[in-house]
């Protein structure tokens, strides 16, 4: 059975510190690395839904104007907000 001393205490402290400068020096290679190709990523995603978007609509307008129909998209109006009644007020008189 190992008991504690101060010179285990001491090593573990060394190791921890150790521990923390060694991953702290990886971040700062890797993280940037890292961070760059997550950015160009999402760029590339972007960009292919801009590109689909883009060839949905112009397959929709050259099928709209071969038949000479106008269609209104009514999904993005704003729709009239209810405000619902929860209850009525109550006036109240403070109690001395």
């Amino acid at each position: 059975m190992q008991e504690a001393s101060f010179t285990n205490l001491v090593k573990t402290i060394i190791w921890i510190i150790a521990f923390y400068y060694i991953f702290k020096f990886l971040a700062q290679i890797f993280l940037p690395v890292l961070v760059k190709k997550a950015v160009e990523k999402a760029g590339e995603n972007f960009q292919k839904q801009q590109q689909q978007q883009y060839s949905q609509d112009t397959w929709q307008k050259t099928r709209n104007s071969s038949n000479d129909e106008i269609i209104i998209d009514t999904t993005n109006a704003k729709k009239s907000r209810e405000t619902k009644k929860v209850g009525d007020y109550v006036d109240y008189e403070e109690i001395d």
